[in-house]
């Protein structure tokens, strides 16, 4: 079942340009631009408006689109099924978050060794794409850092643990000099009073820890000066640990303690960690299994 040719389509309303759409394709312009030409006769009229560059969607163009779609979900679905026969499938998996990667290092190795013809692929992105890549069924399912379920429906989500996420400091900050016992509290309300001329290491926009510290900022009226901007958790706490500035950290992050202080925050903060799987997701053994080890995996870790 060829479907190449209703990727071209996807793509170029993904795009809304041609010369875009053509370099992801790995096709020339001008023989995408002549199998729409094609195309579009086939049909009888036009898919696409074309103005100033921009190719919009005409309402015979957004009917093509989702048959599009259909059809190519309903011959993954197909293949899916077939391998299932043998135990044999491809599975997806998306992480936002170091406590993702954790669980598939323990993970696949367990799966592999009962399903040793599956074959997994692993793409680590950010909060908003990975749930761009699951609302539109491009990738099987995510281990994600969340604030909040949605978009996501509620059959979707499997909640695995809800993860403190505290505030972190160098060691040799003059805050834990003073206060050394880090299990007592810093009130969100004294942060501005307290870290006013610290650099903070913000997460990117749209993650999970830089949403919290949004809401940190608003309600503590906390205007930090900002160093940088990273996606890196792993950059990051380097950074703290060298006095460069302070930062959030969830408690699934929390590493070197020698040169780095981790502070709970009062009113305490919460991100969720969750396994979130696409609609329309035909589970077989394999993937099964998978969801089952990722919903144990915490239980097992206390």
């Amino acid at each position: 079942m060829d479907t190449k040719h209703l990727n071209y389509i996807l793509i170029l309303a993904k795009k809304k340009n041609m010369t875009k759409a053509a370099e992801e394709l790995f096709v020339s312009q001008s023989s995408l631009s002549q199998y729409l030409a094609k195309l579009e006769q086939e049909v009888g009229m036009a898919l696409f408006i074309r103005a100033k560059g921009e190719l919009t969607l005409t309402p015979a163009g957004q009917l093509y689109i989702e048959g599009a779609q259909k059809v190519i979900r309903i011959q993954r679905d197909l293949y899916r099924s077939i391998h299932n026969l043998v135990n044999k499938c491809h599975i997806n998996i998306g992480v936002t978050s170091q406590f993702g990667l954790g669980m598939l290092t323990e993970i696949i190795p367990k799966l592999k060794k009962q399903f040793p013809e599956v074959t997994i692929e692993i793409s680590e992105t950010s909060v908003p794409d990975l749930t761009n890549m699951i609302l539109e069924e491009d990738i099987d399912c995510g281990l994600m850092a969340l604030n909040t379920i949605e978009p996501f429906s509620f059959e979707q989500v499997d909640i695995l643990r809800k993860e403190e996420v505290y505030f972190a400091i160098p060691s040799n900050h003059p805050y834990h000099k003073q206060n050394t016992n880090t299990s007592e509290p810093i009130p969100i309300t004294a942060l501005p009073a307290l870290f006013n001329t610290d650099n903070f290491l913000l997460p990117r926009k749209g993650s999970s820890l830089r949403i919290l510290a949004d809401e940190i900022f608003s309600v503590s009226h906390y205007k930090p000066n900002t160093m940088c901007e990273t996606n890196s958790v792993i950059a990051t706490r380097s950074m703290v640990a060298m006095e460069i500035g302070v930062t959030l950290i969830a408690d699934s992050c929390v590493n070197d303690k020698a040169h780095i202080a981790y502070y709970p925050l009062d009113p305490p903060i919460y991100r969720y960690n969750a396994l979130v799987r696409r609609k329309n997701l035909i589970i077989n053994g394999p993937e099964s299994m998978f969801c089952d080890y990722a919903k144990k995996y915490f239980n097992k870790n206390k």
